[in-house]
């Protein structure tokens, strides 16, 4: 239990929180938008118009307009089908904010274990082709990418809830954006890390591709922030990972951050079967745990709406090898995402497990988004619940 001294000092903290002052922004290499919005809210206050002014500065080739009237879900863009819509949106940046910005997850149908998720930022400036997000409701009608400037109200609602609960709860950041990708921009980690540091219960877990980790290595974590990151190995980013960092960046910043101290985990999802897989997945399973000393591996495979899948097509074609694998038998998924048959997805991951088992023994090892029945084929059953998300 935290004591009266080490809640008040938190109480002090939350009270100063303020967005990211004292800090240079600069361009990350993989997001370049020709229009920025400022939508409802975005410059209600002057610290958040400072803010502001201070990213947009950085674009001046972008068309700026200012839309106060309209909130950051309602902007419409422009684009005669989904992927023109899709392709506009990778290069909008939108400033709002999101009054229900913490969260907790209610996944039905597979054994997802469900957690807290909080969102400073909106979709995302990346490039994957098997993206689930651009399936959600929210990213169709307006796939935009987006920076929420209420960060300090966020991490007041994340204190409020952590307190309740009075132990030890992790927060996400990664369910529906990249956790780091525009931290460039914002220096939210220079916010958030030294939070969840100072707090005597809530933790953070972050899922990210990117490779900006230099605002991380000097501060304070004291172990509460859990970084993760989404990895394949080349051969399966390159076909379908466009405009992200390279599979190799991501392991070194893995490295940098596991050598400041920070706990740090990987998750191989989706995995993707194309030609020579087996040689492929366990070439790279030894190289990631030869390379960064992750404390679990979580595991997965394609989990798409149907929406979304759509969009990969209209991307790829529908001959594509991620499209080619779904189950496209009677068998329907209690959750409504399409994912491979039972048989493919227990032939994947009990190989990745085996290789991973080669080189570390002692690993842990979790599933993503599956049913009961492949943690048990898998003989994971006891890790149940310890997946990427969670403590």
């Amino acid at each position: 239990m935290a004591n009266a001294e080490q809640l008040e000092f938190l109480r002090q903290r939350i009270i100063s929180l303020s967005l990211p002052q004292d800090y240079e922004p600069f361009r990350p290499a993989n997001f370049q938008p020709s229009h920025i919005y400022l939508t409802k809210g975005s410059v209600a206050t002057l610290e958040r118009r400072r803010f502001v002014e201070r990213i947009c500065a950085l674009y001046p080739e972008a068309c700026v307009e200012e839309r106060f009237a309209v909130t950051h879900n309602r902007l419409e863009l422009n684009g005669q089908t989904s992927l023109d819509l899709h392709q506009t949106g990778k290069h909008t940046l939108v400033f709002g904010e999101l009054a229900s910005a913490v969260r907790f997850a209610e996944e039905k149908g597979n054994t997802c274990p469900n957690y807290w998720h909080f969102s400073p930022y909106g979709f995302c400036p990346y490039g994957c082709k098997y993206c689930y997000l651009a399936g959600t409701p929210g990213v169709k009608f307006s796939p935009s990418v987006k920076i929420y400037v209420n960060l300090p109200e966020i991490l007041q609602q994340i204190d409020n809830i952590a307190l309740r609960l009075a132990t030890p709860t992790a927060f996400y950041l990664g369910k529906l954006q990249d956790a780091l990708a525009l931290d460039p921009l914002t220096a939210y980690s220079t916010v958030m890390v030294p939070f969840f540091a100072a707090h005597p219960w809530a933790r953070l877990t972050l899922l990210t591709k990117s490779a900006y980790v230099d605002r991380l290595l000097d501060l304070d974590h004291r172990g509460n922030s859990i970084l993760s990151w989404s990895v394949n190995p080349p051969e399966v980013s390159s076909i379908f990972e466009e405009n992200t960092p390279s599979v190799n960046q991501r392991l070194i910043a893995m490295r940098r951050v596991s050598e400041r101290g920070y706990p740090v985990r990987a998750i191989m999802m989706p995995v993707i079967p194309i030609d020579d897989w087996r040689s492929l997945y366990s070439t790279f399973t030894r190289r990631l745990l030869e390379t960064v000393p992750i404390q679990r591996l979580t595991i997965g495979g394609i989990c798409i709406y149907r929406s979304a899948r759509d969009l990969m097509e209209k991307k790829m074609g529908t001959q594509n090898v991620v499209s080619e694998h779904i189950d496209h038998s009677i068998y329907k998924a209690e959750d409504g995402r399409e994912r491979y048959p039972h048989s493919l997805r227990h032939e994947v991951y009990s190989f990745i497990i085996k290789s991973a088992r080669s080189v570390r023994p002692d690993l842990d090892i979790s599933l993503c988004l599956e049913e009961k029945a492949l943690w048990e084929s898998t003989g994971l059953t006891k890790n149940m619940g310890r997946c990427n998300c969670n403590l």
